[in-house]
Formats: structure tokens, C-alpha cells, sequence
């Protein structure tokens, strides 16, 4: 049985589609496996982002505690500041001329009281 050229070419064009649309077919499914698994990584992802807003919130109301205890530190230094400043000219520098005399009455005053108070232990 011999075949025409039409038959043939009409087998070669038969067996040419059924490749076309194997292929079609296999390329739609792998298509699909695709979009499915892009859809499961999208999910994870919207959650991961959710997860990140979260600790960005968080994160922020930290900070915003932080910025109040920097504040506070600061005001706190700025009146130890003041506080030093008073301290050095107003007491420490004015008295500074009375410190040879005083100073080894207090170390007198010291020791005197250190005498004492071993006596009282001994006598105890």
C-alpha cells in the first residue's frame, strides 16, 4: 500500500500536532505545578512580611521608650551639671582658703574618734 503525498503529508502533520499538543499539554502542567508553588511561596511570604511589620511595630514603640529614657538621662545629667557647677563655685572654691586649717582638724577629729571607739570595744 503506498501512500500519496497528500496522505503523507497529512500523517507527518497528524503526527506533528500530537507532538505540538503533547508537549502543549506537558508544558501547561508544569505550568500549573508552577503557579501553585508561586502561590504557596506568596503566602509565606505575605506572612513574613506580616511577621516583619510586627516586629517593626515593636521595634518602634522600643525605640519611642528609649527616646523617653534619653531624654530623661539628659535632663538628669543637665542638673547634675548645675548641681556640680554650684557645688565647685559656690562651696568647694570659697572654702578652698579655710581647707589647710580644717583639714587636719578633721583628720585630728578622725583619729581621736577611731581611739575612742577601740576603747569601747575593749571595754565592750
Amino acid at each position: 500500500m503506498s501512500l500519496t503525498l497528500n496522505q503523507f503529508l497529512l500523517l507527518v502533520l497528524t503526527l506533528a500536532a500530537v507532538v505540538v499538543s503533547t508537549v502543549v499539554v506537558i508544558f501547561l502542567l508544569q505550568l500549573r505545578r508552577t503557579s501553585r508553588k508561586a502561590e504557596a511561596t506568596l503566602d509565606d511570604i505575605s506572612q513574613l512580611v506580616k511577621n516583619l511589620n510586627d516586629i517593626s511595630q515593636k521595634a518602634n514603640e522600643d525605640l519611642a521608650a528609649a527616646s523617653e529614657l534619653i531624654e530623661s538621662s539628659k535632663k538628669i545629667a543637665g542638673g547634675l551639671a548645675d548641681i556640680t557647677w554650684f557645688a565647685s563655685t559656690k562651696l568647694i572654691r570659697p572654702s578652698s582658703k579655710y581647707w589647710p586649717l580644717l583639714f587636719p582638724l578633721v583628720r585630728m577629729g578622725w583619729r581621736q574618734w577611731k581611739k575612742l571607739k577601740r576603747k569601747e570595744e575593749k571595754n565592750g
